[in-house]
């Protein structure tokens, strides 16, 4: 399986999902550079954390009009896997492939740390390595990372089971307390409607090997690979 790794002018990121997807997971990976207009027929493609163009305006609203987010969007379109990873989170939502958006955190700080999330939805593609409601440690490091959209949307990502991720205690428990951002229902990550478009706030990729202090984030490079690599 051969997976693009997008860098943008301020992704801070790439190098890390590079590592995840060859060193960890074995798989072919290249380096996109966000003025490509070709993802080389790549299989999977991420958007890596970081700051896009510095943040500069709303986080993503800048880089979404990369060149390379035009072969993005008609990769996703034709149903292939695209995960967004922070900043890339960001950049879906601004892109319109994910609803949405992501909001200065509540309290305005720039939160580091690691968190829980509950394993939720209907995933497969990303999920099938984990079980349902399953706990899992995976840090963040983001400072607009409160996801937010309005009511309709929030029922209708419940309802087709496209959140998929939520930040909980370490016993699974959803409250307020273990909340790093004060994301709307505690929700970390969610899918388009297709589940084939992935945003999440933490960063599984670095959490791949005992030495960052956590594998939690390894099942879900599996799942795509014992999903789209069969």
């Amino acid at each position: 399986m051969k997976f693009g790794i997008v860098t943008f002018p301020g992704s801070n990121c790439d190098v890390d999902a590079l590592h995840a997807v060859t060193d960890q997971l074995g798989q072919t990976a290249v380096s996109l550079w966000h003025r490509d207009h070709d993802t080389q027929d790549c299989d999977v493609l991420i958007l890596p954390g970081g700051f896009s163009y510095g943040d500069a305006l709303r986080a993503g609203a800048i880089a979404r009009f990369s060149p390379i987010m035009r072969e993005v969007v008609a990769h996703a379109e034709r149903g292939a896997p695209v995960i967004g990873i922070c900043n890339g989170f960001q950049i879906l939502c601004e892109s319109h492939l994910l609803p949405g958006a992501l909001m200065r955190n509540a309290g305005l700080q720039f939160v580091c740390d690691w968190v829980h999330l509950r394993v939720e939805g209907a995933a497969p593609l990303y999920l099938s390595g984990y079980a349902p409601g399953q706990v899992l440690r995976i840090p963040v490091a983001h400072g607009e990372g409160r996801f937010a959209a309005d009511d309709a949307t929030l029922d209708a990502l419940e309802q087709q089971g496209q959140v998929v991720f939520r930040y909980c205690d370490a016993d699974g428990t959803v409250s307020d307390a273990a909340n790093p951002n004060g994301a709307m229902r505690n929700i970390a990550g969610i899918t388009n409607a297709a589940g084939n478009v992935l945003g999440m706030m933490p960063h599984p990729e670095r959490a791949v090997e005992s030495l960052l202090g956590s594998v939690d984030g390894l099942p879900l490079f599996e799942s795509l690979l014992a999903r789209v690599g069969a």
